[in-house]
């Protein structure tokens, strides 16, 4: 794995606003195809047997969650309990998710997080990074199968999905609208009948959820957190009638921090994970403070021996994880972040491609650039 610098295609801007990207600029460009990361053949089959391996493991702590009634240790409500139960014994649909990594090419990939539950980056790993291959470099591939693998889970997702429709919905904001914008058009490539609407308008008739059109609703993809969702006011509503929601409701375990120190209680040692506890650093000399339900790098802190580097934020009231440290390879001052999505659940077969965040320190925030790679 390396980091090599490139020239930018003539007029990128008009090619990826296109495609959707249409947040790609701003005080910092967020689309940085200046410089692009190179894999061997051998780092995209360690890639992806991890992310196949992570995906194992981290079903088995759902299980282990449910099981171990441990949603105390993960802040998580009670009202969120019997969803949870019911939803991981009824086997609904579920879509997708990104394990983000911390790999320099010489040792293993490490967990840093799993984002299950509302992953975003997905229109830049599946779509753009891959038109910039074609333009850029026609004749190398990259670690990237996830608009086809999309498809083809969404032909498989059909029968359990009534009426053969999926609505999908979400706040009204640029990454998570197009984000649904382009799920639709994978659902509508595969077949399926699709519309989107914000999540404001879905309402309860008294005996089912419904969108704008009062039309109860089968299925919906929502994009907008469980730990939200569960602390609405219609949340007590939820389970009462058949909607199948997507993602499904034991996926808030796992977009939780809490379940990184579980999963280290559960497989210690592991090459994959870091170590990590719910009752402080214990004997680690440099680690990392996560809130429980923190998004996008906020209310982080960096312990290393003589300095602590904070970034500010509103989250952390349902308590904190401590994180061993993964020193990030600096590649020309840059700290990359692997996400590595998973397409579907199946055993083996989860992985589907990479894409890269890159900051200027070993923090991923909102203003951290997606860059493309190409592999051997």
């Amino acid at each position: 794995m390396r980091r090599l610098d490139a020239v930018p295609r003539r007029d990128w801007q008009r090619k990826v606003q296109e495609l959707g990207l249409t947040w790609h600029s701003g005080a910092q460009p967020y689309w940085n195809e200046s410089a692009f990361y190179e894999f061997t053949a051998k780092d995209v089959e360690l890639l992806e047997a991890a992310t196949n391996e992570l995906a194992k493991m981290t079903l088995a702590a759902v299980q282990h969650v449910i099981d171990g009634k441990l949603y105390g240790k993960l802040g998580i409500p009670e009202i969120a309990a019997p969803l949870i139960e019911s939803s991981w014994e009824a086997e609904p649909p579920a879509l997708y998710g990104r394990f983000d990594l911390a790999y320099d090419g010489t040792r293993p990939p490490k967990l840093l997080e799993y984002n299950a539950d509302t992953p975003t980056s997905l229109l830049e790993a599946a779509v753009v990074q891959w038109y910039w291959l074609k333009d850029v470099f026609p004749d190398r591939d990259q670690f990237n199968s996830l608009h086809p693998r999309l498809i083809a889970l969404w032909k498989e997702l059909a029968p359990a999905l009534p009426g053969g429709r999926i609505d999908l919905c979400s706040v009204d904001d640029a990454e998570d609208g197009m984000t649904v914008t382009y799920l639709q058009d994978t659902a509508r490539q595969a077949g399926l009948t699709a519309n989107i609407f914000p999540i404001d308008e879905i309402g309860w008739n008294g005996t089912a959820f419904v969108g704008p059109d009062d039309r109860p609703l089968g299925a919906i993809f929502k994009l907008y957190p469980w730990e939200w969702m569960v602390r609405e006011e219609f949340a007590r509503h939820l389970g009462k009638d058949a909607t199948v929601w997507i993602e499904p409701p034991w996926k808030m375990l796992l977009s939780n921090k809490g379940i990184l120190p579980i999963l280290w209680e559960m497989y210690p040692r592991h090459p994959f994970l870091l170590e990590s506890r719910f009752d402080g650093p214990g004997l680690m000399m440099s680690w990392v403070r996560k809130p429980l339900l923190g998004r996008e790098g906020a209310n982080i802190t960096i312990h290393q021996p003589g300095k602590d580097v904070a970034t500010g934020g509103h989250y952390g009231a349902e308590g904190f994880i401590y994180q061993d440290f993964a020193a990030l390879q600096s590649f020309g001052g840059k700290y990359a972040v692997l996400g590595s999505w998973l397409i579907g659940h199946e055993e083996g077969n989860a992985a589907g491609g990479v894409g890269i965040r890159e900051s200027d320190s070993p923090v991923t925030t909102n203003t951290s650039q997606f860059v493309p790679h190409v592999c051997d």
